[in-house]
C-alpha cells in the first residue's frame, strides 16, 4: 500500500516536471536553446520549466488524484487512459485560463495555445503512465499479474475400472 502511494506520488511529480518542460518547449524552440547564448538560455528555460511544473502541480493535483484513484481502483494500466486524463486536465486548465481573461485583452483561443495544452496533457499523461500507471494492473510489469488460466482436468476414460459401461460404483 505504501509502495503504491509512493509510486503514484512519484509519477505525479514526474508528470508535472514533464508538463513544465513541454510548456517551455512551446516558448523556446530547441534550435533557440542550442544556438547563441546556450547556457544563459538553458538556465532561463530550466527555471521557467520548474515554475511551470509547480504551477501545473498546484492546479492539477485534485484532478490527477481523482484520475489516479480511478485508475488504481479499477486496475487500468492502459497508456490511452492516462494520456486521456492528461488531456482532460489540460483542457480544464485551458478553459480556466480562458474564463479568467478580461474582455479587453487578446484571447488565449488560438491554435498554438490549444496545441500547447493538448501536447502538454499527452506528455504528462504518458510520463505518469511510464512511472506509475502501467503498474496499476496488479504488479506485473506488463499488466498480467492477477490473471491466470484455469487448469483443465484430465479426461476420464470411458471404462476406468468399471465392468459395465455407464454404471458408477
Amino acid at each position: 500500500m505504501i509502495g503504491r502511494i509512493l509510486r503514484v506520488l512519484f509519477g505525479f511529480v514526474l508528470a508535472c516536471l514533464t508538463a513544465g518542460a513541454t510548456v517551455v518547449l512551446f516558448v523556446y524552440s530547441p534550435v533557440e536553446l542550442a544556438t547563441g547564448m546556450a547556457s544563459d538560455r538553458a538556465a532561463e528555460a530550466g527555471l521557467l520549466a520548474l515554475a511551470a511544473a509547480t504551477h501545473s502541480a498546484v492546479f492539477a493535483a485534485p484532478f490527477a488524484l481523482i484520475g489516479a484513484i480511478l485508475g488504481e481502483s479499477r486496475r487500468i494500466g492502459s497508456w490511452f487512459y492516462y494520456a486521456l486524463v492528461g488531456v482532460v486536465i489540460a483542457a480544464i486548465g485551458f478553459l480556466a485560463q480562458y474564463a479568467s481573461e478580461s474582455g479587453g485583452e487578446g484571447s488565449i483561443i488560438n491554435n498554438y495555445a490549444v496545441m500547447a495544452f493538448l501536447v502538454t496533457g499527452i506528455a504528462a499523461g504518458t510520463a505518469y503512465w511510464l512511472i506509475a500507471g502501467r503498474f496499476a494492473r496488479g504488479g506485473d510489469r506488463y499488466g498480467g499479474g492477477d490473471i491466470s488460466t484455469p487448469v483443465r482436468p484430465a479426461p476420464i476414460p470411458a471404462n476406468a475400472g468399471n465392468s459395465s459401461p455407464g454404471l458408477a460404483t
